[in-house]
Protein backbone atom coordinates (compact mmCIF):
# COMPACT_ATOMS: atom_id res chain seq x y z
CA UNK A 1 0.00 0.00 0.00
CA UNK A 2 1.37 3.39 -1.02
CA UNK A 3 0.63 6.06 1.55
CA UNK A 4 -0.43 9.62 0.84
CA UNK A 5 1.50 12.60 2.17
CA UNK A 6 -1.85 14.34 2.72
CA UNK A 7 -2.84 11.61 5.21
CA UNK A 8 -0.27 8.82 5.68
CA UNK A 9 -2.70 6.82 7.84
CA UNK A 10 -5.57 6.92 5.36
CA UNK A 11 -7.02 3.46 4.76
CA UNK A 12 -5.78 1.95 8.05
CA UNK A 13 -8.12 0.64 10.68
CA UNK A 14 -8.40 2.82 13.76
CA UNK A 15 -6.43 0.42 15.95
CA UNK A 16 -3.68 0.05 13.34
CA UNK A 17 -3.47 3.83 12.90
CA UNK A 18 -3.18 4.27 16.67
CA UNK A 19 -0.40 1.67 16.81
CA UNK A 20 1.50 3.36 13.97
CA UNK A 21 1.33 6.70 15.81
CA UNK A 22 2.54 5.02 19.00
CA UNK A 23 5.46 3.44 17.18
CA UNK A 24 6.33 6.70 15.40
CA UNK A 25 6.41 8.61 18.69
CA UNK A 26 8.61 5.93 20.24
CA UNK A 27 11.08 6.08 17.35
CA UNK A 28 11.25 9.88 17.54
CA UNK A 29 12.14 9.58 21.23
CA UNK A 30 14.44 6.56 20.77
CA UNK A 31 15.96 6.53 17.26
CA UNK A 32 17.79 3.30 18.14
CA UNK A 33 15.22 0.87 19.49
CA UNK A 34 16.36 -2.61 20.49
CA UNK A 35 15.15 -5.69 22.32
CA UNK A 36 16.02 -5.46 25.99
CA UNK A 37 16.40 -1.69 25.88
CA UNK A 38 14.00 1.09 26.90
CA UNK A 39 10.62 0.63 25.16
CA UNK A 40 12.07 -2.48 23.53
CA UNK A 41 8.82 -4.37 24.07
CA UNK A 42 7.35 -2.24 21.27
CA UNK A 43 9.80 -3.56 18.67
CA UNK A 44 7.51 -6.40 17.42
CA UNK A 45 4.81 -3.80 16.76
CA UNK A 46 7.31 -1.60 14.91
CA UNK A 47 8.34 -4.58 12.81
CA UNK A 48 4.71 -5.33 11.98
CA UNK A 49 4.08 -1.78 10.75
CA UNK A 50 7.56 -1.21 9.33
CA UNK A 51 6.35 -0.48 5.77
CA UNK A 52 3.85 2.21 6.76
CA UNK A 53 6.28 3.70 9.29
CA UNK A 54 9.13 3.81 6.79
CA UNK A 55 7.03 5.46 4.10
CA UNK A 56 5.53 7.94 6.59
CA UNK A 57 8.91 9.07 7.91
CA UNK A 58 10.21 9.37 4.36
CA UNK A 59 7.19 11.25 3.03
CA UNK A 60 6.85 13.71 5.92
CA UNK A 61 10.35 14.21 7.33
CA UNK A 62 12.80 12.75 4.85
CA UNK A 63 14.06 10.36 7.54
CA UNK A 64 15.23 6.83 6.73
CA UNK A 65 14.01 3.92 8.83
CA UNK A 66 15.72 0.53 9.10
CA UNK A 67 13.79 -2.20 10.93
CA UNK A 68 15.08 -5.68 11.78
CA UNK A 69 13.81 -8.32 14.17
CA UNK A 70 16.18 -7.22 16.95
CA UNK A 71 16.38 -3.48 16.41
CA UNK A 72 14.98 -0.45 14.62
CA UNK A 73 17.05 2.57 13.61
CA UNK A 74 15.56 5.93 12.60
CA UNK A 75 18.12 8.08 10.83
CA UNK A 76 17.42 11.71 11.59
CA UNK A 77 18.91 14.79 9.99
CA UNK A 78 21.97 15.37 12.15
CA UNK A 79 22.64 17.55 15.19
CA UNK A 80 21.62 20.93 13.78
CA UNK A 81 22.60 24.14 15.54
CA UNK A 82 21.44 23.18 19.03
CA UNK A 83 24.42 22.18 21.15
CA UNK A 84 22.27 21.34 24.20
CA UNK A 85 20.95 18.04 22.87
CA UNK A 86 23.99 15.88 23.50
CA UNK A 87 24.45 13.01 25.95
CA UNK A 88 24.80 14.63 29.41
CA UNK A 89 27.31 12.02 30.57
CA UNK A 90 29.70 12.66 27.70
CA UNK A 91 32.18 15.53 27.75
CA UNK A 92 33.89 16.68 24.54
CA UNK A 93 36.69 14.31 25.45
CA UNK A 94 34.12 11.56 25.99
CA UNK A 95 32.65 12.17 22.53
CA UNK A 96 36.11 11.89 21.03
CA UNK A 97 36.62 8.56 22.77
CA UNK A 98 33.19 7.42 21.59
CA UNK A 99 34.18 7.99 17.96
CA UNK A 100 37.56 6.35 18.49
CA UNK A 101 35.98 3.34 20.20
CA UNK A 102 33.54 2.84 17.33
CA UNK A 103 36.45 2.94 14.91
CA UNK A 104 38.46 0.46 16.99
CA UNK A 105 35.52 -1.94 17.22
CA UNK A 106 35.01 -2.27 13.47
CA UNK A 107 37.82 -4.80 13.05
CA UNK A 108 37.65 -6.48 16.45
CA UNK A 109 35.20 -9.33 15.97
CA UNK A 110 32.50 -10.57 18.30
CA UNK A 111 34.39 -10.46 21.61
CA UNK A 112 37.33 -8.54 23.04
CA UNK A 113 39.07 -8.13 26.36
CA UNK A 114 38.68 -4.73 28.00
CA UNK A 115 42.44 -4.23 28.24
CA UNK A 116 42.81 -4.90 24.50
CA UNK A 117 39.98 -2.54 23.64
CA UNK A 118 41.40 0.28 25.77
CA UNK A 119 44.80 -0.23 24.16
CA UNK A 120 43.28 -0.14 20.65
CA UNK A 121 41.32 3.03 21.43
CA UNK A 122 44.38 4.84 22.75
CA UNK A 123 46.39 3.74 19.71
CA UNK A 124 43.64 5.11 17.47
CA UNK A 125 43.79 8.40 19.41
CA UNK A 126 47.53 8.69 18.79
CA UNK A 127 47.00 8.01 15.08
CA UNK A 128 44.36 10.75 15.01
CA UNK A 129 46.78 13.23 16.57
CA UNK A 130 45.02 13.32 19.95
CA UNK A 131 47.18 13.57 23.05
CA UNK A 132 46.59 10.64 25.41
CA UNK A 133 47.38 11.21 29.08
CA UNK A 134 46.80 8.55 31.71
CA UNK A 135 44.93 10.74 34.19
CA UNK A 136 41.76 10.07 36.16
CA UNK A 137 39.76 12.54 34.06
CA UNK A 138 40.97 10.92 30.83
CA UNK A 139 40.10 7.45 32.09
CA UNK A 140 36.66 8.66 33.18
CA UNK A 141 36.01 10.11 29.72
CA UNK A 142 36.90 6.78 28.12
CA UNK A 143 34.77 4.89 30.64
CA UNK A 144 31.81 7.20 29.93
CA UNK A 145 32.12 6.42 26.21
CA UNK A 146 32.19 2.68 26.90
CA UNK A 147 29.20 2.92 29.24
CA UNK A 148 27.24 4.79 26.60
CA UNK A 149 27.88 2.01 24.09
CA UNK A 150 26.72 -0.47 26.74
CA UNK A 151 23.50 1.53 27.24
CA UNK A 152 22.90 1.44 23.48
CA UNK A 153 23.33 -2.33 23.44
CA UNK A 154 26.38 -2.19 21.17
CA UNK A 155 28.58 -3.59 23.95
CA UNK A 156 27.56 -6.30 26.41
CA UNK A 157 29.50 -6.90 29.61
CA UNK A 158 29.77 -10.69 29.39
CA UNK A 159 32.22 -10.95 32.30
CA UNK A 160 33.30 -8.02 34.42
CA UNK A 161 32.45 -4.38 33.79
CA UNK A 162 33.74 -1.53 31.65
CA UNK A 163 33.59 0.66 34.77
CA UNK A 164 36.96 -0.74 35.84
CA UNK A 165 38.56 1.17 32.96
CA UNK A 166 38.54 4.29 35.14
CA UNK A 167 40.75 2.67 37.78
CA UNK A 168 44.53 2.89 38.01
CA UNK A 169 44.77 -0.88 37.66
CA UNK A 170 41.60 -1.87 35.77
CA UNK A 171 40.18 -5.34 36.30
CA UNK A 172 39.94 -7.52 33.23
CA UNK A 173 36.54 -7.89 31.56
CA UNK A 174 35.19 -9.76 28.55
CA UNK A 175 33.14 -7.59 26.21
CA UNK A 176 30.75 -8.88 23.53
CA UNK A 177 30.13 -6.68 20.50
CA UNK A 178 26.79 -6.48 18.71
CA UNK A 179 28.19 -5.85 15.26
CA UNK A 180 24.76 -5.35 13.66
CA UNK A 181 23.99 -2.45 16.01
CA UNK A 182 27.51 -1.04 15.68
CA UNK A 183 27.01 -0.63 11.95
CA UNK A 184 23.80 1.36 12.50
CA UNK A 185 25.15 4.07 14.81
CA UNK A 186 26.55 6.62 12.38
CA UNK A 187 23.90 8.63 10.54
CA UNK A 188 26.20 9.64 7.69
CA UNK A 189 28.04 7.56 5.08
CA UNK A 190 31.64 7.27 6.27
CA UNK A 191 32.95 6.20 2.86
CA UNK A 192 31.71 9.45 1.27
CA UNK A 193 33.14 11.79 3.93
CA UNK A 194 36.77 12.90 3.70
CA UNK A 195 36.71 14.42 7.21
CA UNK A 196 34.56 14.91 10.30
CA UNK A 197 32.75 18.13 9.27
CA UNK A 198 31.86 16.56 5.92
CA UNK A 199 30.37 13.55 7.71
CA UNK A 200 28.18 15.84 9.83
CA UNK A 201 27.04 17.71 6.71
CA UNK A 202 26.19 14.47 4.93
CA UNK A 203 24.24 13.25 7.96
CA UNK A 204 22.16 16.45 7.94
CA UNK A 205 21.48 16.56 4.22
CA UNK A 206 17.96 16.48 2.82
CA UNK A 207 16.36 16.20 -0.56
CA UNK A 208 16.84 19.30 -2.72
CA UNK A 209 14.12 21.95 -2.59
CA UNK A 210 12.22 20.12 0.14
CA UNK A 211 11.24 23.05 2.30
CA UNK A 212 8.50 20.95 3.88
CA UNK A 213 11.10 18.53 5.27
CA UNK A 214 13.08 21.33 6.87
CA UNK A 215 10.08 22.96 8.50
CA UNK A 216 8.43 19.75 9.73
CA UNK A 217 11.70 18.58 11.26
CA UNK A 218 11.90 21.79 13.26
CA UNK A 219 8.29 21.50 14.38
CA UNK A 220 8.71 17.89 15.47
CA UNK A 221 12.15 18.18 17.08
CA UNK A 222 12.03 21.69 18.62
CA UNK A 223 9.76 23.00 21.40
CA UNK A 224 9.27 26.41 19.75
CA UNK A 225 9.66 27.55 16.13
CA UNK A 226 9.74 31.32 15.60
CA UNK A 227 8.97 32.79 12.19
CA UNK A 228 11.95 35.14 12.51
CA UNK A 229 14.31 32.15 12.78
CA UNK A 230 13.09 30.56 9.54
CA UNK A 231 14.45 31.24 6.08
CA UNK A 232 12.21 33.31 3.83
CA UNK A 233 10.96 30.32 1.83
CA UNK A 234 10.41 28.28 4.99
CA UNK A 235 8.42 31.05 6.65
CA UNK A 236 6.29 31.60 3.54
CA UNK A 237 5.60 27.86 3.21
CA UNK A 238 4.63 27.48 6.88
CA UNK A 239 2.29 30.49 6.86
CA UNK A 240 0.60 29.08 3.76
CA UNK A 241 0.22 25.53 5.14
CA UNK A 242 -0.33 26.02 8.87
CA UNK A 243 -3.72 24.35 9.05
CA UNK A 244 -2.68 21.27 7.10
CA UNK A 245 0.56 20.90 9.05
CA UNK A 246 -1.29 21.13 12.36
CA UNK A 247 -3.52 18.28 11.19
CA UNK A 248 -0.57 16.13 10.09
CA UNK A 249 1.38 16.65 13.33
CA UNK A 250 -1.62 15.66 15.41
CA UNK A 251 -2.65 12.79 13.15
CA UNK A 252 0.78 11.18 12.75
CA UNK A 253 2.75 12.12 15.86
CA UNK A 254 0.19 13.12 18.51
CA UNK A 255 1.44 16.72 18.68
CA UNK A 256 -0.90 19.67 19.18
CA UNK A 257 0.18 23.00 17.72
CA UNK A 258 -0.41 26.45 19.15
CA UNK A 259 -0.14 29.22 16.58
CA UNK A 260 0.93 32.61 17.88
CA UNK A 261 1.96 35.90 16.36
CA UNK A 262 5.67 35.10 16.75
CA UNK A 263 5.60 31.45 15.70
CA UNK A 264 4.31 27.96 16.43
CA UNK A 265 4.66 25.70 19.43
CA UNK A 266 4.16 21.94 19.05
CA UNK A 267 3.10 20.50 22.41
CA UNK A 268 2.98 16.86 23.44
CA UNK A 269 0.09 16.39 25.91
CA UNK A 270 1.60 13.11 27.14
CA UNK A 271 5.03 14.74 27.69
CA UNK A 272 6.72 11.68 26.21
CA UNK A 273 8.71 13.25 23.39
CA UNK A 274 10.32 15.88 25.61
CA UNK A 275 13.60 15.02 27.32
CA UNK A 276 13.18 18.03 29.65
CA UNK A 277 9.91 18.89 31.40
CA UNK A 278 8.87 22.53 31.70
CA UNK A 279 7.15 23.42 33.89
CA UNK A 280 8.65 20.79 36.14
CA UNK A 281 9.02 19.81 39.77
CA UNK A 282 12.74 20.51 40.18
CA UNK A 283 13.98 23.60 41.99
CA UNK A 284 15.46 25.00 38.79
CA UNK A 285 12.23 24.51 36.82
CA UNK A 286 10.06 26.05 39.54
CA UNK A 287 12.29 29.09 40.05
CA UNK A 288 12.54 29.57 36.29
CA UNK A 289 8.75 29.43 35.97
CA UNK A 290 8.16 31.95 38.77
CA UNK A 291 10.86 34.25 37.39
CA UNK A 292 9.17 34.60 33.98
CA UNK A 293 6.68 37.37 34.91
CA UNK A 294 9.43 39.69 36.16
CA UNK A 295 11.71 38.86 33.23
CA UNK A 296 8.98 39.39 30.64
CA UNK A 297 7.28 42.43 32.21
CA UNK A 298 9.64 45.10 30.89
CA UNK A 299 8.81 48.55 29.62
CA UNK A 300 8.25 48.12 25.88
CA UNK A 301 9.51 51.63 25.17
CA UNK A 302 12.75 51.25 27.11
CA UNK A 303 13.49 47.57 26.43
CA UNK A 304 15.42 46.48 23.35
CA UNK A 305 13.57 44.03 21.10
CA UNK A 306 14.97 41.98 18.21
CA UNK A 307 13.21 40.92 15.00
CA UNK A 308 11.72 37.84 16.72
CA UNK A 309 10.23 39.89 19.56
CA UNK A 310 12.82 38.67 22.07
CA UNK A 311 14.00 40.87 24.93
CA UNK A 312 17.47 40.70 26.49
CA UNK A 313 18.12 39.70 30.08
CA UNK A 314 21.38 39.40 31.95
CA UNK A 315 22.55 36.98 34.60
CA UNK A 316 22.41 39.87 37.07
CA UNK A 317 18.74 40.47 36.28
CA UNK A 318 17.90 36.80 36.75
CA UNK A 319 19.91 36.72 39.98
CA UNK A 320 17.95 39.66 41.42
CA UNK A 321 14.65 37.94 40.59
CA UNK A 322 15.83 34.64 42.10
CA UNK A 323 16.97 36.40 45.28
CA UNK A 324 13.52 37.92 45.70
CA UNK A 325 11.81 34.56 45.10
CA UNK A 326 13.99 32.82 47.67
CA UNK A 327 13.26 35.60 50.18
CA UNK A 328 9.50 35.58 49.50
CA UNK A 329 9.10 31.80 49.53
CA UNK A 330 11.81 30.53 51.89
CA UNK A 331 10.09 27.22 52.59
CA UNK A 332 9.83 26.30 48.89
CA UNK A 333 13.52 25.72 48.24
CA UNK A 334 16.22 23.56 49.74
CA UNK A 335 18.96 25.16 51.80
CA UNK A 336 21.55 24.13 49.21
CA UNK A 337 19.63 26.00 46.48
CA UNK A 338 19.31 29.12 48.60
CA UNK A 339 23.03 29.12 49.33
CA UNK A 340 24.08 28.71 45.67
CA UNK A 341 21.99 31.24 43.79
CA UNK A 342 24.70 31.78 41.18
CA UNK A 343 24.49 28.11 40.31
CA UNK A 344 20.69 28.26 40.19
CA UNK A 345 20.84 31.25 37.83
CA UNK A 346 23.19 29.39 35.47
CA UNK A 347 20.91 26.35 35.45
CA UNK A 348 17.76 28.45 34.90
CA UNK A 349 19.33 30.17 31.89
CA UNK A 350 20.55 26.81 30.55
CA UNK A 351 17.00 25.45 30.91
CA UNK A 352 15.56 28.40 28.98
CA UNK A 353 18.09 27.80 26.18
CA UNK A 354 17.37 24.06 26.16
CA UNK A 355 13.63 24.70 25.85
CA UNK A 356 14.12 27.18 23.00
CA UNK A 357 12.90 30.05 25.17
CA UNK A 358 16.19 31.96 25.17
CA UNK A 359 19.14 32.50 22.87
CA UNK A 360 22.58 33.19 24.40
CA UNK A 361 24.45 36.20 23.07
CA UNK A 362 27.65 36.98 24.95
CA UNK A 363 26.70 38.24 28.40
CA UNK A 364 23.01 38.50 27.51
CA UNK A 365 20.21 36.04 26.82
CA UNK A 366 17.39 36.96 24.45
CA UNK A 367 14.15 35.76 26.05
CA UNK A 368 11.49 34.59 23.59
CA UNK A 369 7.96 36.01 23.79
CA UNK A 370 6.77 32.39 23.61
CA UNK A 371 7.81 32.11 27.28
CA UNK A 372 4.63 34.05 28.15
CA UNK A 373 2.71 30.84 27.46
CA UNK A 374 3.88 29.54 30.83
CA UNK A 375 3.02 32.72 32.77
CA UNK A 376 2.33 31.37 36.28
CA UNK A 377 -0.61 32.35 38.45
CA UNK A 378 0.36 32.02 42.14
CA UNK A 379 -2.31 30.83 44.55
CA UNK A 380 -1.63 33.71 46.91
CA UNK A 381 0.81 36.32 48.10
CA UNK A 382 4.24 35.61 49.61
CA UNK A 383 2.86 36.74 53.00
CA UNK A 384 1.15 33.37 53.32
CA UNK A 385 4.49 31.84 54.26
CA UNK A 386 5.11 34.25 57.14
CA UNK A 387 4.91 32.30 60.36
CA UNK A 388 1.82 33.12 62.37
CA UNK A 389 2.43 34.36 65.89
CA UNK A 390 0.32 32.28 68.28
CA UNK A 391 -2.21 34.25 70.28
CA UNK A 392 -1.44 34.77 73.93
CA UNK A 393 -3.52 32.58 76.24
CA UNK A 394 -6.39 34.33 77.94
CA UNK A 395 -5.99 35.05 81.61
CA UNK A 396 -8.75 33.26 83.53
CA UNK A 397 -11.06 35.62 85.37
CA UNK A 398 -13.88 35.35 87.86
CA UNK A 399 -17.29 34.25 86.67
CA UNK A 400 -20.74 34.09 88.20
CA UNK A 401 -20.46 30.33 88.51
CA UNK A 402 -17.15 30.60 90.38
CA UNK A 403 -18.77 32.99 92.86
CA UNK A 404 -21.72 30.67 93.36
CA UNK A 405 -19.45 27.66 93.69
CA UNK A 406 -17.34 29.41 96.29
CA UNK A 407 -20.35 30.53 98.35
Amino acid sequence: MRISAADPLDGLADIDAANVVRCARTLLRRPLLRLGGPDGELLPLVYRHRVVLGEMFTALLGYRLVVERKFARLYKSGPGRDSTRGVPELSPRGYAYLALTMGALTGTGRQVLLSRLVSDVRSAAVEAGIDVVDTISDRRALTAALRHLVSLGVLTETEGSVASASQDAPAEALITIETDLLGQLLAGPVADAPDGPSLVSLAARTAPRRVDFQVRRKLVESPVVLYAELADDEREWLLRNQRRESYLLERCFGLFTETRLEGILAADPEEYLSDVMFPGTSTVARIGLLALPDLLAQDEEESEVDSAGRRPVTAGTVLAVCERLVADYPAAWSRAAAEDLDGIVAEVLALFVHMGLAVPDGERWWLSPAAARWWPEPDGDPEREVAEVPAAPEVPGWSLFDEEGGA
